[in-house]
């Protein structure tokens, strides 16, 4: 194979969870156990997305070059839905850069670039809105900052709060489609547990979640009763009410790996700790039913992506905001040795010269940094291919 120079040098994501946040233990949150006061929520969400938002970075420009194995381009254009019929409620991954423990709620470049990396493409299909919350800052995760489970509470309190939100004041009984990676996807484990699972009125809106190195669990060859009870993972294209989730790697996850392992490195954020019985969940988006299947990959360029300053300088140069790479890449759940992952498997067609992702960060992490973007086309068509079955039975 002819060499490729690796690309997209820590875009869509800055950082997440270091083994060392296992020893805060399990998330307690301080708020009410069920969303039956949701009515009574309080309207002072900071939104960073949202329908009618005069600089919303959820409502970007999608148009994207295709660049195919021959080299050959062209230019694909998409719009943003009109009145999609259901919504999505994104919360995104670990980029606040403040030196205290948690973030506070003002919108920084940071979180624009992130919500147009991970959630904006989402908007051909759904409604997207995406809370400020006080997240866990790069600071305190990567151990500048002492960090402590009041900590971990208030940074789920704060997403809870901002979904109790806008299920009394903009959900209007709709479809939702949950979407969040490393700690968003963290949150929205602990959020979907303690709001949707157990409860019938709200469970019925849930089109799917969509929830990335998180390291959702189930029990071992099993679909449901891990962190979830009534939400099962997704087998086909036109189940709804189920759950996606994945960590992708190019080699299998090291024995200290801090994704597609129980209870190690991002598990710690939504309260979960090592048990034998129970594996982390991969549900393949390009083929829900089992087995391998090509992945349709975005990401955004260089320009796109400027508000992540050099953590940007891997992004492909491209006059529209998105680059895709058909054929590029194929992915199979696989499990061996404790873990369970995405692998990820380069295509190799001799004169293709398309640069191709790496760990960035190292085994450990494998391809986190580009969970989403990977496979962010099998997404948004899955959504869509959701929405029509739920609208079908709803």
């Amino acid at each position: 194979m002819a060499q490729r120079r690796a690309f997209w040098a820590r875009v869509a994501v800055v950082g997440s969870v270091l083994a060392g946040a296992a020893l805060i233990g399990p998330v307690t949150s301080g708020a009410a156990s069920s969303s039956s006061g949701a009515s009574k929520a309080p309207s002072n969400t900071v939104w960073l997305c949202k329908p009618g938002l005069a600089s919303d970075p959820c409502e970007s420009g999608l148009t994207a070059t295709v660049v195919r194995a021959n080299g050959a381009t062209s230019v694909m254009s998409v719009k943003d839905a009109k009145n999609a019929p259901i919504d999505c409620f994104y919360a995104y991954p670990t980029v606040s850069g403040e030196p205290t423990a948690n973030s506070d709620l003002s919108i920084q470049p940071i979180e624009k670039a992130v919500a147009v990396a991970q959630a904006s493409r989402f908007s051909q299909v759904c409604k997207v809105y995406a809370p400020m919350y006080h997240q866990l800052t790069l600071a305190s995760i990567g151990g500048k900052v002492h960090l402590t489970a009041a900590n971990l509470a208030e940074a789920y309190d704060s997403a809870l709060s901002a979904f109790r939100d806008y299920i009394a004041h903009y959900n209007h009984g709709r479809g939702i489609v949950f979407i969040g990676h490393s700690q968003g996807a963290a949150v929205l484990i602990q959020l979907l547990k303690q709001e949707v699972d157990n409860d019938p009125a709200i469970r019925h809106r849930l089109v799917s979640a969509i929830l990335l190195g998180g390291n959702v669990t189930v029990p071992i060859g099993k679909s449901v009763g891990g962190d979830f009870a009534h939400i099962p993972a997704c087998r086909s294209r036109t189940e709804t009410g189920c759950v996606v989730a994945y960590s992708s790697f190019l080699d299998p996850p090291p024995a200290n790996s801090l994704f597609g392992r129980v209870g190690q490195g991002v598990s710690a954020l939504s309260g979960q700790g090592a048990n034998e019985k129970f594996q982390v969940l991969c549900t393949n988006p390009a083929a829900l039913g089992g087995g391998s299947a090509m992945l349709v990959p975005y990401f955004p360029n260089a320009s796109t992506t400027a508000a992540l300053g050099a953590e940007a300088s891997g992004a492909p140069n491209s006059v529209t905001p998105w680059v895709t790479y058909p054929d590029l890449y194929s992915a199979q759940c696989m499990s061996g040795g404790g873990a369970t992952w995405l692998q990820v498997t380069p295509i190799t067609t001799p004169g293709d010269t398309r640069p191709l992702v790496t760990q960035q960060l190292g085994p450990t992490w494998g391809l986190h940094l580009v969970d989403v973007n990977l496979a962010l086309g099998n997404f948004v068509s899955l959504v869509s291919s959701q929405e029509k079955a739920y609208a079908a039975h709803h």
